[in-house]
C-alpha cells in the first residue's frame, strides 16, 4: 500500500440562489452530477443531501518552489444542500508517495479514486503548506475545481435567481496529516472569508474527513452570515430597520445550526476542541441572543405606539 502523505482539500459555501427552499424532489434533480449513481438524502436531524462524487483528473505540480513534486491522480469534487438553504461544494484528494518513479498509464490512476500520487523527491509539509496557501502559478488549485461544481449548482435553471438576501460565499481550505501531526485540529482566519483549517488525520476514513470538514465549514458560514446582519446596523438607524435586516436570519439561517449532528464519532473531540475555542456556538447564541432582544425591543415600541 502506497504510504498516505497528506489529505487535501477546499469547501465552498454560499447560500442557494433561491427565494424559497428547495423541495426535496428539487434538491436530488438539482444535485445529480453524475449520470447513474444516486444522490444520498437524509432528513434528520436537518435536510441534507449530496452529489455522488466526480473524478477530476489532474497533472500537475504540487508545489511551485524548491523541488517541483509532480502529482497525478484523481480529485474528487461533489456538492450538497443543507436545508434547503446552503448550498456547498467541496474538492479533495488523497497524497500518497509514488514508487514508479514516472507517468503511469490513466488507467493505474483510475483504479483509485480521489488518489494523487507523488512523483519526485516528496516534501508532505511542502505538499501542505502550498496547498494552504493558495500559492499562484500551475500547481494543484482545488479552488478552481471547487468553485465550478458550486457554480454549476448555483446556476441551475430549477432556481428562480432571487436570493432572499445578499451573502458572501465563504473558503475553507483543509489538509489533514497522518497520526504523528503535532497540532489535533487548528482553525485560522485568513480574510473575511477564508478559513485555514490544519487536523490530525483519524482512524476515520477520507469521507469522514471530508464531511467534518464540509460541517465545520457549513457552521461557519451560518455564524460569519449572522454576524454580518448584526453587525450591519447603521448608527442612528430605526428599530424597525434593524428588525428587517436581521429577519433572513430568523427566517433561513437559526434553525441550521447543528454542529456535529452528523460527524463521525471519530471527530467529536476535535468539534470539542472548537467551541472550546474559537468557541463557535457561544459566539452564535450571543448573537442569536441579541436578534431577540431587538425583536422584543421592537415589539415593545409598536405596543407603546
Amino acid at each position: 500500500m502506497a504510504e498516505h502523505l497528506v489529505t487535501v482539500g477546499e469547501v465552498h459555501t454560499g447560500l442557494l440562489r433561491t427565494s424559497t427552499a428547495l423541495a426535496a424532489t428539487d434538491t436530488e434533480a438539482l444535485l445529480d452530477l453524475v449520470q447513474g449513481r444516486q444522490v444520498r438524502r437524509s432528513e434528520r436531524p436537518i435536510a441534507h443531501a449530496q452529489s455522488p462524487d466526480r473524478h477530476i483528473g489532474v497533472d500537475c505540480p504540487l508545489a511551485n518552489s524548491g523541488a517541483r513534486v509532480r502529482g497525478v491522480g484523481t480529485v474528487c469534487t461533489r456538492a450538497t444542500i443543507t436545508g434547503g438553504h446552503v448550498a456547498q461544494a467541496s474538492a479533495y484528494a488523497r497524497v500518497v508517495r509514488g514508487t514508479a518513479g514516472r507517468r503511469l498509464p490513466w488507467s493505474h490512476y483510475l483504479a483509485t479514486p480521489g488518489t494523487i500520487e507523488t512523483i519526485g523527491k516528496v516534501d508532505a509539509g511542502r505538499i501542505t503548506d502550498a496547498v494552504l496557501t493558495g500559492e499562484p502559478g500551475d500547481a494543484l488549485n482545488l479552488d478552481a475545481i471547487g468553485n465550478r461544481t458550486l457554480d454549476q449548482v448555483q446556476h441551475d435553471h430549477r432556481l428562480d435567481h432571487r436570493p432572499a438576501f445578499r451573502t458572501a460565499r465563504t473558503r475553507l481550505r483543509w489538509a489533514a496529516g497522518p497520526a504523528g501531526t503535532p497540532v489535533a485540529v487548528s482553525l485560522r482566519v485568513d480574510d473575511p472569508t477564508t478559513r485555514t483549517l490544519r487536523l490530525r488525520h483519524t482512524a476515520a476514513d477520507d469521507r469522514a474527513v471530508v464531511e467534518f470538514c464540509e460541517d465545520l465549514a457549513l457552521h461557519d458560514w451560518l455564524l460569519t452570515t449572522l454576524l454580518a446582519m448584526v453587525e450591519s446596523r447603521p448608527a442612528g438607524s430605526a428599530r424597525a430597520e434593524t428588525v428587517a435586516r436581521v429577519r433572513p436570519a430568523i427566517d433561513f439561517l437559526l434553525h441550521l445550526w447543528m454542529p456535529a449532528a452528523r460527524t463521525d464519532p471519530a471527530f467529536e473531540e476535535l468539534w470539542r476542541d472548537l467551541e472550546h475555542r474559537p468557541g463557535f456556538s457561544r459566539q452564535w447564541r450571543v448573537n442569536v441572543d441579541r436578534i431577540r432582544d431587538q425583536l422584543a425591543l421592537d415589539t415593545i415600541e409598536r405596543l407603546g405606539r
